[in-house]
């Protein structure tokens, strides 16, 4: 029995390279498992999620501490499949080794970068001159703030445009992220804001000073404050003592902060280890930085040791020639050829068609083709550089009623009534939040936006305490109301009942419940939400944990899916190739592989642009497992052009599908059946004046 445990290998289902960067590092005199800075660049479909978990677990069963191992990723879904695994693995080692059983607490130093940042800035929260208590504020929240200052700084009523609130939050966001001067970020990036540059200086100072006095950060300043806290080396080395072990998931993702961050914790690179593709490098406008994982060998002295996954186990080999033959044209890359054992499924095909609508027959054509074949519509999906370019698709999709989900559309904090109840929660945790005051005050009748400032002025004489709210004088219109308000936010404010903080969103909604049906419609599907989010709060030991998570990481909303699937049991799946990094299908369409479309017109003034168009098709052809069409219409319109049909692009292949890369693809044309044009004849520019001549009747 004992033999058969000593033979047991944990990491027996990994390749050699997974194996290698799994068990990367040794054991010392002291039994103390030590790993110089380690990078593994991580293929498409190479199993990265499986061999960062295999290293976590190994350093879990060489004898690391659960606290010493700090595990960031960038998003809690994956936090948790993260976490999911490492648990599966070394619950089986318990089994078969003399090895002490993971902790019912898990990985307790493992979640999305900006979660940690919340939790560190609150223990170290007097250091940085915060209240342990601060509200994070969601990106519409933000942007509000900033509309008010907007208004207060009469910049709303300038005789030229000047930039409205999402788009001022989007410059802020760039400045913060990038660390770039105001005019820099202008002139790259928002060039037509260039003449405002003084006035959003003042914007985002007056925009910081709000933050201060009501003491909440938004989603930049958690990575922003962490930063600077780690700029004092007494911090750094506080908190980088604190953990042995930091890996991070899909590093090519990170920005300028967040490698200084890591830097700052381990700057001699002892512990570190970074898995991630830069040939998946594609979010740059999230300020992303592809030299973050370029540059991360050379950081350190010996350099890092960087190992490659290649083997693929999503596609077939024909697709992932076409793949390699894409990136290999990239000038800086680490190279990679990926393989795979997988034989099933044929050549890409490259398919031209005669337009925009010809490409929406072909494509709804080829799909219900599949599915007769047995190729259900969710394994099938169609890919697009931009959210506009399934409009003429969809509609086909309509008309031949096909249900599908489209992906890209509102999140679910952005929700109105959702933003409405947790509004509720913000303000009670946080007095000084004046916009989830403002937004819970104004749900009740009567209450405009000037009885919500007196109201709110009479919350800060009276200390923030919400008792003092009872001698506010109400509006007539919801007077009768006003003492139940006024307990629901007292009791709210008080300490958790028996049945912990959850009792207290249950009363928050039925308290807006009637408030929902007064101002809403399509009350089932809002309800759904207010369900859901009841449900989640389950997962979160307090209100202040509950309302951080969720405004980082929003789940999906019920409301938020197009064509309705819940009434269906298949759906396709529409999706921006942004949106469907880390997804696999069977069969996938990329649409609009046309120059002006895929690269982008607006990418093609920078190499460094273009490079990361290139990267982004090759993440939507990465997608498919069996079958891929990269559809080019031969006539199609590009933005600066008239919508009128008199000026087209003609025949415009992309720039990335070199003669090399065209061979390893099948090419194909589908026209549209010539009865159409037959019929109606050539298409005429005279133009019939319909709505003048109803007004006529009249």
């Amino acid at each position: 029995m004992q033999a058969a445990k000593q033979e047991f290998d944990h990491l027996a289902m990994l390749n050699p390279a997974q194996r290698m960067a799994a068990e990367y590092g040794e054991s010392t005199e002291k039994e103390v498992f030590t790993a110089g800075p380690l990078l593994v660049i991580a293929g498409a479909g190479t199993g990265k999620t499986m061999t960062l978990a295999h290293r976590v677990a190994h350093l879990l069963i060489s004898g690391v501490s659960p606290e010493r191992i700090l595990l960031l990723t960038f998003t809690r879904r994956a936090s948790q499949e993260m976490t999911r695994r490492v648990e599966s693995i070394v619950r089986t080692a318990t089994r078969e080794l003399s090895f002490t059983p993971l902790p019912s607490g898990g990985l307790p130093w493992s979640g999305t970068f900006h979660s940690i940042a919340n939790r560190l800035l609150r223990r170290f929260a007097h250091n940085l001159g915060l209240d342990a208590g601060f509200s994070v504020l969601d990106r519409g929240d933000a942007a509000d703030i900033l509309d008010v200052i907007r208004h207060e700084q009469k910049l709303t009523r300038t005789a030229r445009r000047f930039p409205k609130k999402d788009t001022c939050l989007a410059i802020y966001s760039r400045c913060v992220n990038t660390q770039r001067p105001l005019a820099e970020v202008l002139d790259q990036t928002y060039p037509w804001c260039a003449d405002w540059s003084d006035e959003l200086a003042e914007l985002f100072r007056q925009y910081v000073i709000r933050k201060q006095q009501t003491q909440s950060l938004d989603y930049d300043d958690l990575l922003l404050y962490w930063c600077h806290l780690v700029r004092e080396t007494e911090f750094a080395e506080l908190i980088g003592s604190s953990f042995d072990h930091v890996l991070i998931d899909e590093y090519q993702d990170t920005n300028l902060a967040q490698a200084q961050i890591l830097n700052a914790l381990k700057p001699d690179g002892k512990g570190v280890t970074v898995v991630g593709d830069d040939a998946q490098s594609i979010y740059s406008f999230r300020a992303a930085e592809v030299e973050n994982i370029l540059g991360f060998p050379d950081q350190y002295m010996p350099s890092a040791k960087v190992i490659t996954l290649e083997q693929n186990y999503r596609s077939c080999q024909a697709i992932l020639d076409s793949a390699n033959c894409l990136i290999a044209e990239s000038d800086r890359q680490y190279r990679k050829n990926l393989f795979s054992e997988t034989l099933k499924g044929g050549k890409p095909r490259y398919v031209t068609v005669e337009d925009g609508d010809a490409e929406a027959e072909f494509v709804v054509g080829a799909i219900l083709d599949n599915r007769e074949l047995g190729l259900a519509l969710k394994d099938q999906a169609v890919l697009f550089r931009g959210s506009h370019h399934s409009d003429r698709l969809e509609l086909e999709l309509v008309r031949r009623n096909i249900p599908y989900v489209k992906y890209g559309g509102l999140k679910f904090l952005e929700a109105a009534h959702v933003k409405d109840l947790l509004s509720v929660l913000k303000w009670t945790e946080n007095p000084k939040n004046e916009i989830a005051a403002f937004r819970v005050l104004k749900l009740l009748p009567g209450m405009g936006p000037a009885n919500a400032a007196r109201c709110f002025e009479q919350l800060a004489v009276g200390d923030y305490l919400f008792s003092s709210l009872r001698e506010y004088r109400a509006p007539a219109a919801c007077s009768a109301e006003w003492p139940a308000f006024c307990d629901l936010l007292e009791m709210l404010s008080g300490d958790e009942d028996e049945h912990g903080w959850q009792s207290q969103l249950g009363a928050a909604r039925r308290w807006y419940q009637p408030h929902l049906e007064r101002l809403y419609d399509g009350l089932d599907t809002r309800e759904a939400d207010l369900e859901q989010l009841e449900q989640i709060s389950g997962r979160y030991p307090t209100r202040e944990r509950f309302l951080t998570e969720l405004t980082l990481d929003p789940p999906s909303a019920a409301g938020d899916l197009a064509g309705d699937p819940l009434l269906d049991e298949d759906y396709l799946i529409l999706s921006t190739v942004h949106s469907a990094k880390g997804q696999e299908w069977e069969s996938v369409f990329v649409l609009n592989v046309s120059d002006g479309n895929f690269p982008s017109e607006f990418a093609t003034g920078k190499p460094q642009m273009i490079e990361e168009e290139r990267r982004l098709l090759y993440v939507a052809m990465t997608r498919a497992k069996q079958s891929l069409s990269l559809v080019s219409p031969l006539r199609y319109h590009v933005t600066q052009q008239r919508r009128d049909g008199d000026k087209h692009v003609y025949g415009a292949r992309s720039r990335f599908m070199t003669d090399a890369l065209m061979d390893t693809m099948e090419q194909c044309f589908e026209g549209r059946p010539e009865s159409t044009a037959a019929q109606f004849g050539q298409r005429s520019n005279r133009q019939i004046d319909v709505a003048a001549r109803m007004r006529d009747m009249w």
